[in-house]
């Protein structure tokens, strides 16, 4: 199971997060997902803090594919790849209505037929070809004007292998396609236990593009934390529920929420339901309150050590190849310690397991 951490541009000073990452890459983590909601972008802060280290890759996680043009988001994907020196793999996400449509002016208009549509546009790029496409969403030239069909001038590197192409999918059909042409599924909103829908559509797409369920990287994230006592974990359950909340009322509309809909396919149905009805009524004390302890636990890495490596074996036994740990801590040399704690378990999970397969 490959490691990861994940930030955003805004989480505090520049100089905070080089740190941050320089010391990631002293525990051994393996890459370093750059998050780009409504905040700062993702492709600045992996070009500037991918000169700080060495070995660690860098992911956008994501890039909304509404935000940019097909071929910028090609362009910015190569510049990416060069910049660091191939340790770039490109994230992708639909996003929500809200975010696309609120904030970028872009109509939300067939996701699926334009997240296909740029990853067409992306390998043409890498290939050298003319970037030439009559799709559906995305049309190159632009029928009827002047201009007409180009080629990057950017190209990879001799030997440089293809760019990873990851997307963030939740719905049935993003998955599938996830399953189809991708190389990675960023996933979130995650209950092992009820993981079943999800994996079933990503084996689903895989089979359609002639390949398995073991050829995509099947990653994940959490937020991770340890509990001294049962007192201290209830207190820790308690601040989450706020945030589960957010996502099950407020990160989409009435009626587009990919992510409720997600909880609701994994067990969560009632539950998602009203702490989104409260939500929207404008009750988030009520909508927080609403959500369960068995929830929260079900989609973190909180507790003792031993809980959380109990949880980190149900991840690996359901298939998760790559786990990205949100470490809770007031200040570095707190986020460390949870880091290393974490990445600890984790290894010692891939030795018990390497053992048991002997």
């Amino acid at each position: 199971m490959r490691t990861a951490i994940q930030l955003t541009a805004e989480a505090g000073p520049w100089s905070g997060l080089i740190d941050w990452v320089v010391e990631a890459e002293s525990l051994r983590v393996d890459h370093c997902w750059v998050a780009e909601a409504w905040g700062g972008d993702a492709a600045t802060p992996i070009a500037g803090l991918s000169q700080h280290v060495e070995r660690m890759t860098f992911g956008s996680g994501v890039f909304q594919v509404g935000a940019r043009s097909a071929a910028n988001t090609a362009m910015t994907a190569l510049t990416l790849q060069r910049i660091t020196g191939g340790r770039f793999a490109l994230g992708l996400g639909a996003s929500g209505p809200q975010v696309v449509e609120g904030l970028h002016g872009v109509p939300f208009a067939r996701p699926l037929t334009r997240m296909r549509e740029t990853i067409e546009v992306v390998r043409m790029a890498e290939a050298g070809e003319l970037l030439a496409l009559d799709g559906e969403q995305v049309r190159l030239p632009l029928p009827g004007g002047e201009g007409k069909a180009l080629r990057l001038s950017l190209r990879p590197e001799p030997g440089d292998p293809p760019i990873p192409i990851y997307i963030a999918s939740l719905s049935p059909r993003m998955l599938a396609l996830t399953g189809e042409v991708a190389d990675g599924w960023l996933g979130t909103s995650f209950v092992p236990e009820g993981a079943t829908s999800s994996l079933d559509a990503l084996s689903n797409g895989a089979s359609r593009g002639g390949r398995t369920l073991a050829n995509l990287d099947l990653c994940q994230g959490a937020e991770v934390a340890f509990a001294r006592d049962e007192e201290e974990l209830a207190a820790m359950v308690d601040a989450r529920r706020g945030g589960l909340a957010f996502s099950l009322g407020g990160m989409g509309s009435a009626d587009t929420n990919f992510y409720n809909d997600a909880y609701a396919r994994q067990g969560f149905a009632e539950v998602a339901a009203e702490s989104q009805r409260l939500w929207l009524a404008g009750d988030r004390k009520a909508a927080a309150e609403v959500v369960p302890d068995e929830m929260v636990l079900a989609t973190t890495l909180l507790g003792t050590e031993s809980q959380v490596a109990d949880r980190l074996r149900v991840w690996a036994d359901t298939g998760i190849t790559q786990i990205r740990l949100y470490p809770a801590g007031e200040n570095l040399k707190e986020r460390l310690d949870t880091l290393g704690r974490a990445l600890d378990l984790v290894r010692g999970l891939e030795s018990s397991r390497s053992r048991e397969s002997k």
